[in-house]
């Protein structure tokens, strides 16, 4: 039992060691450039190597296996309806109380009721914090 205790307490000491050693802190021994503080024309950004037409026709950079390509961009047939919508803008919530609440639309009516719970729930929150 106590040889079993002295192993743990071994293991124990060596990892802590190996711990401190791997979170020790090193210093670069590289001196620093003069005045450079940042701005300057290595900093600059690089010219895109890919041509008009590559960009035109894939999603660059949408690639996440290290075998793939990049997938190509389909016609708008191809894509659901919905997905054109996602970019629309959405009115405020100032622009959605100058309108009649009953002559708004479900979805602005909806999102008029979010809108006005979270005002309203911050409104609260700043009085409840300067009391």
């Amino acid at each position: 039992m106590a040889m079993n205790h002295a192993r743990s307490i071994r293991y124990i000491l060596t990892t802590r060691e190996a711990v401190r050693v791997a979170c020790q802190r090193s210093f670069a021994t590289g001196k620093a450039k003069k005045g450079s503080k940042g701005g300057g024309a290595g900093d600059a950004p690089k010219a895109s190597t890919l041509s008009k037409e590559v960009k035109s026709s894939t999603v660059v950079g949408a690639n996440i296996l290290k075998e793939g390509t990049d997938p190509k961009i389909l016609p708008d047939s191809d894509y659901p309806h919905w997905l054109c919508h996602l970019l629309d803008k959405r009115p405020a919530i100032s622009e959605l109380r100058r309108k009649n609440i009953e002559t708004l639309a479900y979805d602005n009516l909806k999102r008029f009721v979010k809108l006005d719970n979270r005002a309203r729930i911050k409104e609260n929150n700043s009085v409840k914090a300067k009391n």
